[in-house]
């Protein structure tokens, strides 16, 4: 009977070998806790999302500037007026003023970083002057409103929220969103390892194969 020797071939030589090594398992013991200060920007997000009325017209005050441009200019009249039924008599005169005072600051000091900037028109009032980066259609305008407010919300901005309930509220844990940043964390810092039976040895790694 002819003896064949056994030889050994550099893995490059071979296709790779149908099985792999198995997933590391996160077990509970290993779980890290998470930071409080993301904890608290999950729970601000997580509060967010089940709030979609947050974002409403009483925000404009926030940034009446912002509102202008962003929202209020697609704004048809039946739209403002229903806007001002819902803000009262005394919300609509607040935000109209704080409007004004916004343009004449904008005007006395302009900002070179700011998104929009006024100038003086042909009688006097204070109109914006357009500038490329504005947006279409009342859709893309909204987006950007409620994205700069929703910035605005998760750095703890709005002196007029209380963000203890919500920054220490349990209910507001996403824990599956928590586990899943735990899991990129821990199997970005472990080495790929093996879950073998007693006595196995790894296949298709060692680059010996037996004939």
């Amino acid at each position: 009977m002819p003896y064949f020797h056994q030889r050994v071939v550099p893995i490059m030589e071979i296709d790779p070998p149908i099985s792999q090594p198995e997933q590391p398992v996160m077990h509970q013991e290993d779980k890290q806790p998470i930071p409080n200060h993301i904890r608290i920007k999950n729970r601000r997000k997580r509060y967010l999302d089940l709030h979609p009325d947050y974002f409403n017209s009483s925000l404009e005050i926030a940034d009446p500037l912002l509102y202008d441009r962003l929202v209020r200019r697609f704004q048809t009249p039946a739209e403002r007026e229903a806007e001002g039924r819902d803000k009262g008599y005394s919300g609509v005169l607040e935000a109209d003023m704080r409007r004004s005072e916004a343009k004449l600051q904008a005007l006395a000091n302009p900002d070179p970083n700011a998104t929009f900037s006024y100038i003086r028109g042909p009688d006097g009032e204070i109109i914006p002057e357009e500038q490329e980066d504005v947006p279409v259609d009342k859709d893309e305008g909204f987006a950007r409103w409620k994205y700069e407010m929703e910035l605005r919300f998760m750095r703890g901005d709005d002196h007029d929220f209380e963000y203890i309930e919500v920054d220490e509220s349990e209910a507001y844990d996403d824990i599956a969103e928590e586990d899943r940043a735990r899991q990129e964390e821990y199997f970005g810092q472990e080495e790929p390892t093996f879950v073998l039976e007693d006595g196995q040895d790894p296949q298709g790694e060692t680059g010996i194969l037996d004939y």
